[in-house]
């Protein structure tokens, strides 16, 4: 049997994401995970992680918070152990009724078939405006 490329293992987390399953989703990433989303103070989606776990927690913070709309992935750029998407994504901040539509950058790395990196750039002008009231 043939090991999955890090591309193919990179695209079976969004399914799994849409389908509400965190556990699932954070099966994906190894022990160790580098994370990064810059993002404004007081995001309450946005946690520390470093592992396998944490992901879980992310994930989970994330549905309890935000209500994804659209997902358009444009571009995957993958060389080596990186994969790089590229895309658009709306998402609606359930507390405020309010979108945040951006493109983003998603960095990965795969290493042994597990995520070790995953670091998202996204407008956070955005989601301060989305989140935050005014």
């Amino acid at each position: 049997m043939r090991a999955e490329s890090p591309t193919q293992t990179v695209q079976r987390l969004f399914p799994l994401l849409a389908e509400g399953k965190s556990a699932d989703a954070a099966a994906l990433f190894a022990d160790s995970v580098l994370f990064s989303i810059p993002h404004p103070p007081g995001i309450p989606w946005v946690p520390q992680v470093d592992s396998a776990d944490g992901m879980r927690t992310f994930f989970e913070l994330l549905q309890t918070h935000v209500r994804a709309k659209e997902f358009d992935l444009r571009q995957i750029i993958a060389e080596g152990d990186d994969v790089v998407l590229i895309g658009r994504m709306v998402s609606e901040v359930k507390k405020t009724g309010r979108d945040i539509d951006t493109a983003f950058a998603l960095h990965t790395t795969v290493q042994h078939g597990r995520i070790t990196r995953y670091h998202l750039y996204e407008d956070t002008y955005a989601v301060a405006e989305a989140y935050f009231d005014e």
